[in-house]
C-alpha cells in the first residue's frame, strides 16, 4: 500500500473516538456508483476480495486507505475476508462474540472493515456491536450466553457505510425481516509495523482528545474507572509517547508505569 496523502490521515480526535469504543464508522466515504458496482457483484455471488474488483477498488481510495494507514500501517498484512449474507425473513439472530481473541499481544491489534454496498434498515439485521467491548479480551463464543446489553447499537445506514472494528469488538448478526438479502463485506488486517504514531499526532494530549478518553460506557458500571486505566494504556502505545497518561487522576505517571 503506497504511503497516502497526510490530510488523509485520521486525527488525533478520531483515533481516541477509536481507542474509546472500539470503532469507527464513516457514512459518506464511498461513491453511489462504486456500491451499486459492489453490491452488483455479491448479487452475482463474486463479491468477495479476491474474485470482486469492485470491492477491491473501495479499499484503494485514498479517504479509505489513510483510515487504514492510521490503524495498521502502510503495508498491512491480508488476514482474511468473507462475505456476510443474511437472507430474506430470516429469523435467527448470531450469538455475541469476538473474532478469534487468541492473541498474546499486549496493546497491538488487528482491524475488521465492515462495509455495507446496500442500504441497511433496522428491519434487515444489521450487526449488532457493543462500544467499549474491547478492552474485555473474551474467548470467541465464551459471550453466547449474553442476550442484550446496555449500549448496544446496530450499524443502521444507507449505502457506503463502513466500519473499521479493533478485533476484539463484540457483535453479532441480527435477523432480517425483509424481503431482501442483507450482504456485508468484512474484510480482516493485521498491522505491518508496530501501531504507534501512525495517524495525526497533533493534539494527542488536547482538552477534547482527554475528554473522549475520560469518558465511559453505560454498561460498565462500576468498573468505568478501571476501563479508563486501560485507555489509557492503549493511548499511550498508539501515541507512540511513553510518557503520555490520560488516566484518573493520573494514574499511571502516580504508579511509575
Amino acid at each position: 500500500m503506497a504511503k497516502v496523502d497526510p490530510k488523509y490521515l485520521l486525527s488525533a480526535e478520531q483515533m481516541a473516538q477509536f481507542v474509546f469504543d472500539g470503532f469507527l464508522r464513516f457514512d459518506d466515504l464511498i461513491p453511489p456508483e462504486m456500491n451499486e458496482a459492489v453490491y452488483a457483484d455479491q448479487v452475482a455471488g463474486k463479491g468477495r476480495w479476491h474474485d470482486s474488483e469492485a470491492t477491491r477498488a473501495i479499499f484503494e481510495l485514498p479517504q479509505v486507505k489513510g483510515i487504514v494507514q492510521s490503524l495498521v500501517g502502510e503495508n498491512p498484512v491480508y488476514d482474511h475476508s468473507a462475505l456476510h449474507v443474511v437472507g430474506p425473513h430470516h429469523a435467527g439472530a448470531q450469538a455475541w462474540h469476538a473474532d478469534s481473541i487468541i492473541d498474546a499481544r499486549p496493546f497491538a491489534f488487528d482491524i475488521q472493515a465492515m462495509y455495507f454496498s446496500h442500504d441497511v434498515p433496522k428491519e434487515s439485521g444489521p450487526t449488532l456491536i457493543l462500544p467499549g467491548s474491547h478492552m474485555r479480551r473474551v474467548s470467541n463464543a465464551s459471550i453466547s450466553r449474553y442476550k442484550n446489553i446496555k449500549g448496544q447499537m446496530q450499524f443502521i445506514g444507507k449505502a457506503g457505510t463502513i466500519a473499521f472494528l479493533h478485533q476484539a469488538l463484540w457483535h453479532c448478526a441480527q435477523p432480517n425481516h425483509t424481503d431482501t438479502t442483507r450482504y456485508m463485506f468484512k474484510l480482516r488486517l493485521r498491522p505491518g509495523e508496530e501501531q504507534r504514531a501512525l495517524f495525526n499526532t497533533e493534539g494527542i494530549g488536547s482538552p477534547e482528545v482527554r475528554k473522549i478518553l475520560g469518558g465511559s460506557h453505560p454498561w460498565t458500571g462500576e468498573q468505568a474507572r478501571a476501563e479508563n486505566v486501560q485507555r489509557a494504556k492503549l493511548w499511550r502505545y498508539i501515541c507512540g509517547d511513553d510518557r503520555m497518561d490520560t488516566s484518573f487522576e493520573g494514574v499511571l505517571t502516580r504508579m511509575q508505569i
